[in-house]
């Protein structure tokens, strides 16, 4: 069952991309279900295009399981994201489904006009976009520093070469008992 806000929000961006609304038009009648940690969130594709809740009785057509850690990495539009997201059920339905989620996107500086304007929603867009890149190099750069750290000035996680190096250390001590066992068994 998906709550009403979040259904109202679904059908709107559908209705401001008229393509997504033709391509779902296919597939009327079909319910997909979306598991998110542990909500479920369900709609039902109506012959419009739009979607509308599914009661809980309805069959699902597809079922889609989404880690609740993965909604930020969506949010960039991350594609190993989107390749971490598990659809099972109808196929054809679970492929237009991704396609769409990887392909659409809100255009919110488009309503934002319609309440401030043009020059004022889209300079809101440029810092939104601003704010975005930034966030992104700001975690990526937070990540890249945490990984530094853990692994050159508190090891935590070995490095690939410390790995490297330490099986190799193994295979040479492996070796080196080989050979002394073959001593004592000569001797």
């Amino acid at each position: 069952m998906g709550p009403r806000p979040v259904t109202a929000m679904l059908n709107h961006f559908l209705r401001s991309t008229p393509v997504a609304m033709e391509r779902l038009q296919a597939y009327a009648g079909r319910t997909a279900a979306f598991h998110v940690g542990p909500m479920t969130f369900a709609w039902t594709v109506q012959t419009t295009g739009e979607v509308t809740a599914a009661p809980p009785q309805v069959a699902r057509d597809l079922e889609i399981h989404v880690s609740p850690f993965l909604l930020p990495r969506l949010a960039m539009h991350e594609e190993a994201a989107l390749n971490e997201v598990r659809m099972t059920g109808d196929a054809e339905f679970a492929q237009e489904v991704s396609f769409l989620a990887r392909h659409l996107r809100w255009d919110a500086e488009e309503d934002l006009s319609k309440v401030v304007g043009d020059v004022a929603a889209h300079r809101a867009g440029e810092a939104m976009s601003a704010a975005t890149r930034w966030a992104a190099q700001a975690a990526k750069r937070t990540t890249e520093g945490a990984a530094e750290y853990w692994t050159e000035e508190s090891p935590l996680i070995a490095s690939r070469v410390k790995v490297e190096d330490f099986n190799r250390g193994v295979s040479e001590l492996r070796d080196a008992v080989e050979r002394l066992e073959k001593r004592i068994d000569l001797l």
